[in-house]
């Protein structure tokens, strides 16, 4: 496949375009810039900085890719943005990239869905299979676990976890960390339930969906200490790898406040 570029496109020296890597009228590519083999550009896309991308990525107009980080302290450090492979990148979208103090670099996964005006801060590391729906916005330093769905102009606050598989409902406010599983709404959100829907899309066997909702139940119960119920259910679903996954996020960060219930469950 030979790579494209049209005419009114500025690709600086020192930009690598893999084969089969179509770049549309008014894009710019800075010095640095990697893109992977098919990768393509439709048309006044941005990309800036030590911006990494991999294969078969689709990038649509104005989108701005390896920008510098909203960050006061970031002084022009040689910092990077790194991109999976197949995304879809929408109108607007944009990526920067790390700080120094953060690690130095703000990580993509791969297949994900950025729609229009959706926004991955610095430093953040996003899964394999995320959706960023309309306007999305992830803060610096989150981490953003496969198959996460954020639903449109929900904010992710800046550090904050969000697990595998959990769904974040539109116009939340999401200040403290989301399980794995989980599905959180509200402004500031607030743990509704596990996302069953998604578990379900995704071929979760209906034994397995039982238990986590099971093992749910038990750990936000009302009785008893937070404490003494996750005891409670690591003694009871031990053999469960996807209640274990909860436990281990729980377990992982025990600084970071987690989004609980508002009421009974």
């Amino acid at each position: 496949m030979s790579t494209e570029v049209h005419p009114s496109a500025i690709v600086a020296k020192g930009a690598e375009l893999a084969d089969g890597v179509s770049v549309g009228p008014f894009c710019v590519i800075g010095e640095h810039a990697r893109l992977g083999a098919g990768t393509k550009l439709t048309s006044h896309v941005v990309i800036e900085g030590r911006t990494r991308l991999g294969a078969g990525n689709t990038v649509h107009a104005f989108a701005v890719l390896g920008g510098p980080p909203q960050h006061t302290a970031y002084a022009g450090e040689d910092t990077e943005l790194v991109i999976g492979d197949n995304n879809v990148i929408r109108e607007h979208v944009t990526m920067n990239i790390g700080t120094k103090r953060g690690g130095g670099v703000t990580r993509v996964g791969s297949n994900g869905f950025y729609m229009i005006e959706s926004h991955v801060g610095h430093d953040c590391d996003v899964g394999d299979h995320v959706i960023l729906t309309k306007q999305a916005t992830l803060g610096g330093h989150c981490l953003i676990g496969d198959y996460v769905i954020v639903g449109g102009l929900a904010a992710v606050h800046q550090f904050t976890r969000v697990g595998r598989h959990a769904m974040i409902g539109g116009l939340a406010a999401v200040v403290k960390d989301v399980i794995p599983y989980g599905s959180v709404w509200g402004n500031h959100a607030h743990l509704e339930g596990l996302n069953l829907v998604g578990l379900k899309r995704r071929g979760f066997s209906r034994e397995s969906i039982n238990t986590l909702r099971a093992a749910y139940r038990l750990l936000f119960a009302d009785e008893g200490t937070f404490q003494e119920r996750l005891a409670d259910t690591i003694e009871t679903y031990a053999s469960s790898p996807e209640v274990m996954e909860i436990i281990d996020f729980i377990r992982a960060d025990a600084n970071r406040p987690l989004c609980l219930p508002e009421r009974e469950i």
